[in-house]
């Protein structure tokens, strides 16, 4: 099938253009792009697409989500990271979901996420209490049927949740500490299989979903389940995804579990290379962004959820000029409530001014329309396949009318897009050469059906949630007192406000 789309607004994105639109026209063979170009004909047999006052660009990338997460949206507020963890990663009294509820669940991001252009997600899956090969599979069914592109984990935490954060050992109760210690872990050979049974079904589904491999963090994860997981990764030419400094408790982390920065710790055991995506970075000092830059890892700047948790904010122009590759992302539908990625984008090209007095440095709207597209698909190591407009690659672009509110009057195309749009001027949204959203409906899945299922399902899941709350709530003061400490702490590594940029 042959698409033929003629004098359009193009934002390709590309080496050739980068953020510079042009007028031309863009035909799609199959599943890829075929040609892009100015007075191009179309082939016979095409469908023509009349251009004229749309604009074609590559689809939008969430470089790091947590679907697990969703059916929390607009549960939780006012918490620091490590107290909300107890309540949507909790300790005690998690049971697994129906595969059909985790189905429903991810269909809720994914609908939501191509409805306002997002064609392509990183979902760092966990399911509490443990991942389970019918529960990964339910996902992937979902972004399967719904058409978005996904590559999906089976994160993964070996470690006891009390030897994560610092200072637990003398501030929560022995008593607590012994329930919590008796919780099992998973075991290194046993995640091995997990990951390889899971590759092996999952990799390459519907040429549109790939597994990865996410072990948490380098202080929630024994070294030999990083190194194997990096193995893995590398044999694979998939993403080691991990989470690093998050917050100011993490922070404290480093030095007080490895006598250094937990971005030092990632180098001393051969962990941070090309391959590498680093959700968060924000508590990284000079020294770490040097590695990083010297390694060529990618970071996923979680603008949003950042600041919904108090965490702080990524020095992204620092890690831009050290070399760093930069995505965006929502991360979980918990700590952002929505997979909108206008709404990190826009987030994004404001946050970054409000601490740097110095604006030749803000990153630009052309910077951060970048991040959401093709150095989100890097951080995927997707960017030879999707994230820009170019022959070869991946169909997976938007086309939106410029005639809307959004984009009146129409003056710089870019800052539109990052500071007016928030996904209504989308006409269509294509995956792999297929329309999957038309006009706001979604082309292959009954929308209304499928959320009046999943309202339907929340009662039960909510009594579930509270008693679950319940047991973990007497965990909070003490890890209040702990978040109260880290805060307190001058540590060696602590960035001031007008550091940041």
């Amino acid at each position: 099938m042959s698409i033929f789309i003629k004098n359009a607004t193009i934002l390709a994105m590309d080496g050739k253009h980068g953020d510079t639109p042009f007028t031309g026209d863009m035909l799609v063979e199959g599943a890829r792009i075929a040609a892009i170009g100015v007075g191009l004909e179309a082939p016979d047999g095409a469908t023509v697409i009349d251009g004229t006052g749309k604009l074609v660009m590559p689809g939008l990338v969430n470089a790091h989500l947590h679907s697990n997460e969703a059916l929390f949206k607009g549960r939780y507020d006012n918490m620091p990271l490590e107290v909300w963890m107890l309540y949507a990663y909790p300790l005690l009294g998690a049971k697994a979901l129906p595969p059909r509820l985790v189905y429903l669940r991810s269909m809720l991001v994914a609908m939501e996420s191509l409805r306002t252009g997002v064609t392509t997600i990183t979902d760092d899956l966990y399911e509490s209490p443990r991942q389970e090969m019918d529960l990964l599979g339910a996902a992937i069914d979902a972004y399967d049927d719904v058409g978005i592109r996904a590559t999906v984990s089976a994160h993964v935490v070996d470690r006891n949740f009390l030897d994560t954060i610092p200072f637990t050992r003398t501030t929560v109760p022995a008593e607590l500490q012994a329930t919590v210690d008796a919780l099992p872990l998973p075991k290194v050979a046993d995640y091995v299989a997990f990951a390889t049974e899971a590759h092996g079904r999952f990799h390459g589904r519907a040429d549109r979903i790939r597994f990865m491999l996410a072990p948490s963090a380098p202080q929630r994860c024994t070294p030999e389940l990083m190194l194997a997981s990096n193995d893995l990764a590398r044999q694979w030419g998939v993403p080691f995804h991990t989470h690093i400094v998050e917050t100011k408790v993490q922070n404290v982390t480093g030095p007080e579990f490895y006598g250094k920065s937990l971005i030092a710790y990632m180098a001393e055991l051969d962990l941070l290379h090309p391959w590498t995506t680093i959700a968060h970075s924000i508590w990284v000092t000079d020294a770490d962004i040097a590695l990083m830059g010297k390694a060529g890892v990618s970071i996923v700047h979680n603008t949003i959820s950042n600041q919904k948790l108090g965490a702080g904010v990524a020095p992204v122009r620092k890690l831009l000029d050290a070399g760093v590759h930069v995505g965006l992302g929502s991360d979980g539908i918990s700590t952002n409530d929505t997979p909108r990625m206008f709404d990190v984008m826009k987030a994004t090209g404001l946050v970054h001014k409000v601490n740097n007095p110095e604006w030749t440095r803000w990153l630009t709207a052309g910077e951060v329309l970048h991040a959401g597209t093709i150095g989100g698909a890097r951080t995927a190591l997707l960017h030879d396949e999707t994230g820009s407009l170019e022959p070869g690659k991946k169909a997976d672009f938007l086309i939106l009318d410029m005639a809307t509110a959004s984009f009146t009057p129409l003056n710089d195309i870019r800052n539109h897009l990052v500071y007016c749009e928030n996904g209504s001027s989308i006409l269509a949204v294509y995956v792999n050469g297929e329309m999957v959203c038309e006009n706001g409906r979604l082309t292959r899945v009954d929308e209304a059906a499928l959320l009046a299922e999943l309202r339907g399902l929340m009662p039960e899941f909510q009594a579930y949630t509270l008693g679950v709350e319940a047991a973990n709530r007497v965990f909070e003061p003490h890890f209040s007192d702990i978040v109260r400490r880290c805060s307190a702490m001058d540590v060696g590594l602590t960035r001031w406000a007008s550091d940041l940029n």
